[in-house]
């Protein structure tokens, strides 16, 4: 008797979506089609298979190697590669195509596979009728573009006639579980399909009972190991306007280990007093039972405390408590073209703000809690070798601290950190997440040059011990800014010793308001820029770290500049001489 392939019931779909999915699979097998009978792969030909990854910190990549060992299981002749290194034109040779991304910036492409964004989205690209494809998105959703590059790329494959083979998936940044779910939906369509009809495009929000999680690791995002702080020094002087934080914790007898570019996931708890002000703000004594953000059995103080996000409230919150307070100007700030307006008003507000702001608004405790998200971990640049420093991790972390809607403001990990957690006492649930797209070269005769200024200067703060640890010969350059050289010199005896000794090359600051004119360090690459491209002619590897948004853009323009000025390169050929850089791996960014 011939098996009749299902969804698995976790597989991410509606109902409606799953339906149409199991009729698809059940109608291939009435019309003859080959189906699974149960044969060992292995006597099935092998399918090609082409998985692509764009991935910042590894997490794609990661995913992406699952897939392909999974693949092999299956009976298919999987080729994993970064996206850059796939052109248009070899997909139009391909039959079956997997992307699997992350999202950076404004829905930017990570950088491995922007030069394949590029090409895709050319007029000249080819068309790909003959393609089946599936995308899987990772992304934040404190960010509006949300899961943005997989978005792009599926509607582009879409446009240029290759067939979806499942809705795109979409997972927030506790992706492990949910992603498992949705290439459990992907596999029964790859086997079955030789010829598939289009899906629509409409994303799936992959969503799993964390119950169902697992991770092999004994150490990992889901079971973090409960380490010690044994250090928290302020780093800026008296008289600065930040308060960036020199943390150690120590991982001995955790089996841990790590290697510099790689990040230390935190599991923080919320802030006791925004607890209780939320408590009060709903009319509750937080003695209530809930299930917590796990499914566990918890009070409603503990649940708030150590597995909710409290801080920024859901649009479906806020859609709710305006309605029930019928909030005329907030339901109005919903409207689709309104989300600028929306973000203005939602500035420095948190749930207590917008339950505020809705005064007579009356949820059940179990209805506000389904409106709230999981709290999850926040992964901070490690700033020290294990070679200098062996048993220990260290972090350099600014406690975020604002004025918001006439309430003070705290960031939730930094300041748990840096005001409640006591040292060699609180347990400090961490977790290592590799980065597999952040590396010194390997060979340690390569120069390095190093871009990022306030708390970007961490992973650099590695980087340099590393090299002086392992005896590389490479010169190292390191740009390094902030607001005023006398109190935000971050780890500067530090830095100015490894100066003295060679071990540090070259030290450029830029201090911004030293001076009546703004100084950064894109003005400083500019005004080195003809040495700078020296160094990169030799061979140099160029690193990034820090903001996103602003900083890391106006260090790539400044890149771009330099190849123009003192590379003598057009336009087009530096923008060309900037995407070799990363296809090689010589420009690599850690940003936020």
């Amino acid at each position: 008797m011939n098996l009749i392939p299902t969804l698995p019931e976790n597989a991410p779909f509606t109902p409606e979506q799953r339906a149409w999915l199991n009729g698809y699979l059940a109608g291939l097998l009435a019309s003859g089609a080959p189906m699974p009978t149960g044969t060992p792969v292995e006597a099935k030909p092998k399918q090609p298979l082409l998985i692509g990854f764009g991935s910042q910190t590894g997490s794609a990549e990661g995913l992406a190697k699952k897939l392909g060992k999974e693949a092999e299981k299956r009976g298919f002749l999987p080729k994993i590669s970064e996206l850059n290194k796939i052109s248009p034109a070899d997909l139009a040779k391909e039959s079956k195509f997997v992307i699997i991304t992350s999202t950076w910036g404004d829905g930017d492409a990570p950088d491995n596979a922007v030069n394949f964004w590029a090409a895709l989205s050319a007029d000249t690209a080819p068309k790909l009728e003959n393609l089946s494809y599936a995308v899987l998105g990772l992304g934040d959703k404190n960010y509006s573009e949300f899961c943005g590059a997989g978005k792009k790329f599926d509607e582009r494959l879409e446009a240029l006639g290759a067939k979806r083979l499942v809705p795109r998936g979409e997972c927030d940044v506790d992706y492990e579980a949910v992603a498992k779910a949705w290439t459990e939906g992907v596999w029964p369509v790859l086997e079955s399909a030789s010829a598939t009809p289009a899906l629509p495009a409409a994303p799936v929000e992959v969503v799993t009972d964390p119950a169902h999680a697992t991770d092999t690791a004994k150490w990992s995002r889901n079971n973090p190991f409960p380490a010690l702080l044994k250090t928290n020094r302020r780093l800026n002087k008296a008289g600065s306007a930040k308060d960036t934080r020199h943390f150690e914790i120590v991982l001995e007898g955790s089996g841990l280990s790590y290697e510099v570019g790689d990040a230390l996931g935190v599991m923080p708890k919320n802030d006791p007093v925004l607890v209780e002000e939320l408590l009060a703000t709903l009319g509750c004594n937080g003695d209530e039972q809930v299930k917590d953000a796990n499914g566990k059995d918890s009070t409603l103080h503990e649940a708030l405390l150590s597995t909710y996000v409290i801080t920024q409230p859901q649009t479906s919150l806020i859609k709710a408590a305006a309605e029930k307070a019928n909030n005329g100007e907030l339901l109005g700030l919903l409207a689709a073209d309104k989300k600028k307006e929306l973000d203005t008003w939602m500035w420095g507000k948190d749930i207590v703000d917008v339950l505020r702001a809705c005064a007579g608004a009356k949820f059940t405790v179990a209805e506000f809690t389904g409106f709230l998200r999981k709290m999850q971990p926040r992964l901070y640049s490690i700033s020290s070798s294990p070679k200098a420093h062996p048993g220990e991790v260290h972090l350099t972390i600014g406690a975020v601290r604002y004025e918001g809607a006439g309430r003070g403001k705290k960031g939730v990990a930094s300041c748990w950190l840096a005001d409640r957690v006591i040292l060699n006492d609180t347990p400090v649930p961490v977790f290592i997440q590799t980065s597999h797209g952040f590396r010194l070269p390997d060979d340690t005769n390569k120069p390095v040059i190093m871009v990022g200024p306030g708390t970007g200067i961490a992973p650099f703060r590695a980087f340099l011990e590393e090299r002086k640890a392992t005896g590389a010969k490479g010169k190292n350059w390191l740009f390094f800014g902030d607001q005023a050289r006398a109190t935000d010199f971050l780890y500067d005896d530090e830095l100015t010793a490894m100066q003295a000794e060679g071990s540090l090359t070259r030290l450029d600051l830029a201090f911004s308001r030293d001076q009546k004119e703004k100084i950064y360090v894109q003005t400083r690459m500019l005004e080195s820029g003809a040495e700078l491209w020296r160094w990169l002619e030799e061979g140099a590897h160029f690193y990034v770290c820090g903001d996103a948004k602003r900083m890391a853009k106006d260090v790539d323009a400044a890149l771009h500049e330099v190849a123009e000025k003192f590379g003598g390169l057009s336009k087009e050929a530096a923008a060309d001489y900037v995407a070799k850089l990363k296809s090689d791996k010589r420009y690599q960014r850690d940003v936020y």
